[in-house]
């Protein structure tokens, strides 16, 4: 996949409806058990809360799973997994607590309140694409670098490093159709002296 939506942080929120407070809490994980534990502590947390309902969507393993935690069936746990589904979210948690205050809010007034409750936590983490970029090292003279530097950002790129040997040389990431932009540019500039190789890939957030 070369491209997917997470979260870039863990958040909370929370709101009022009808005397219960519920809480949105919301991290990204990448394996069950970084899930789970984010699960657990939270329930730790709101030990006292009625109800810590949770869901999670793992993108590797496709794996997806909810709890209501004694919230009638189909109200609690399904709200929050639709919301992060309609957000199009993988590699998250969102724990969304309730404590009661008295009045029922009936099925549909429940199936709301979670479902809002999941997307105020996601806002909270603020949703964000994780586009797969290219790694590279860019070596040029001393001479080049002020040009070089200030090509990497114009097409695209951001600068992860840089050593000063007897050469410069850049370690950054750039998605991959920018690839030729920066190969042709940086030959014009070095006249031909820059090189730039690639040494890997990884995924990398970008603004929804």
């Amino acid at each position: 996949m070369a491209e997917y939506i997470t979260v870039r942080q863990e958040g909370t929120a929370e709101f009022i409806e009808k005397k219960s407070r519920f809480i949105g809490s919301c991290k990204p994980v990448k394996t069950e058990e970084e899930a789970l534990a984010f699960v657990a502590q939270k329930k730790s947390e709101y030990w006292d809360a009625s109800h810590n309902v949770y869901a999670y969507i793992l993108q590797d393993s496709g794996v997806q799973r909810f709890s209501d935690d004694g919230e009638p069936q189909g109200t609690a746990g399904i709200p929050v997994i639709d919301t992060l589904k309609k957000a199009g979210v993988v590699d998250a948690v969102v724990v969304a607590t309730r404590y009661f205050g008295g009045i029922l809010l009936g099925g549909g007034g429940l199936i709301r309140a979670y479902s809002h409750t999941a997307s105020i936590a996601l806002g909270a983490a603020e949703k964000v694409r994780m586009k797969e970029c290219l790694l590279l090292e860019l070596s040029c003279g001393y001479d080049h670098y002020g040009r070089v530097q200030g090509l990497v950002p114009e097409c695209g790129g951001v600068v992860d490093g840089t050593d000063f040997t007897d050469q410069v040389k850049l370690n950054l990431h750039l998605e991959s159709q920018a690839v030729e932009a920066l190969t042709r540019r940086l030959a014009d500039a070095t006249a031909g002296r820059g090189v730039l190789a690639e040494i890997g890939r990884a995924f990398y957030p970008f603004e929804l």
